[in-house]
């Protein structure tokens, strides 16, 4: 069980949803600071191997930047490090990208978006799907990597009605265990208790035969093997995709942004609830994609959100895909 320390730690990773809407803060946008531009269209595609990889953006929301967000590293030097590689330095850009994996006659969603339950430049994943050809009926199996609201919020709308309706949905069995126990609720700070009803909003109610959990290291469809990952969330997995020697890794959110978070792996991010997990697993993880030269893909990545990483400085450099 996570100490009280992981607990407050974890305060702004799941904290502080608006009354009765389950959208979290850090999902709203901050107008003072314009509105994000959203990529057109909201689909790329790539093939590993005999697959298909399709990015979907689900949106971008801005957030001032503030002492809060990096925990471990002072406000200057991380707008230091924004300025040095030409980004704005008194706000961030976060994208949601899920990504969608078609096999032949299957399509496999990883990760839902914010749906609904997001700011107006969010919930565009139905959007970037039918951009691209698809419906949400098409969706036979849905891969969740943790149990943020900005991963699940997708999986139904405001009315309770489930988005993917022809879907398995499958779970990692540790991030269920943790977000699905009264205990663990009871014990919670108040901040995060918003952070357990909205898990148990999404999945309280959902079908026994819908449901499945898997256990790390686990394939969860032929050729895509689950990945333990904890630091961020008790159960936070990744998926790695091999189809005819190529290899695609998600990395879910190992990292936030990654002109932050890549470049100095060892700072930690708000939403990280075992912050020294996470830095643990976020350098083994991305040694070993940079020396495979695999492709990867980021959920707040920079569209397309996929691409390479290769090592620089102290830390890693995301290469989008051209």
């Amino acid at each position: 069980m996570l100490s009280r320390r992981h607990f407050l730690g974890a305060g702004l990773a799941t904290t502080v949803y608006a009354a009765g809407s389950f959208v979290p803060v850090w999902a709203q946008n901050a107008p003072s600071f314009g509105t994000p531009t959203l990529p057109r269209p909201g689909f790329r595609r790539m093939k590993v191997g005999d697959v298909e990889v399709i990015a979907l953006n689900d949106g971008i929301t801005r957030r001032p930047l503030g002492e809060e967000f990096v925990k471990n590293a002072p406000l200057t030097e991380v707008r230091a490090l924004l300025a040095s590689q030409g980004l704005p330095t008194d706000y961030i850009d976060v994208p949601y990208t899920p990504f969608l994996v078609v096999a032949g006659a299957r399509k496999i969603l990883i990760d839902t978006g914010l749906g609904e339950f997001g700011g107006p430049t969010t919930g565009k994943l139905l959007d970037s799907l039918r951009a691209a050809g698809m419906q949400a009926a098409d969706i036979d199996t849905v891969l969740i990597s943790h149990f943020h609201g900005d991963h699940i919020n997708g999986l139904r709308n405001k009315a309770g009605e489930w988005t993917f309706p022809n879907a398995k949905v499958m779970v990692p069995a540790a991030e269920h265990a943790f977000w699905m126990d009264d205990a663990r609720m009871a014990a919670a700070p108040a901040g995060m208790k918003g952070a357990f009803e909205n898990v148990r909003r999404t999945f309280a109610s959902m079908p026994a035969d819908t449901l499945v959990q898997f256990a790390a290291g686990a394939e969860v469809a032929p050729g895509i093997q689950s990945v333990a990952a904890y630091g961020h969330t008790p159960g936070h997995t990744l998926f790695e995709l091999t189809s005819s020697g190529q290899k695609f890794f998600y990395v879910a959110d190992l990292t936030n942004v990654p002109a932050l978070f890549a470049r100095n792996p060892d700072w930690a991010v708000a939403f990280d609830m075992d912050a020294e997990a996470a830095r643990k697993v976020r350098r083994e993880v991305f040694q070993r994609i940079t020396a495979s030269n695999a492709m990867l893909g980021g959920f707040h990545f920079p569209f397309p959100a996929f691409g390479r990483m290769e090592a620089s400085g102290n830390g890693y450099a995301f290469l989008p895909a051209a």
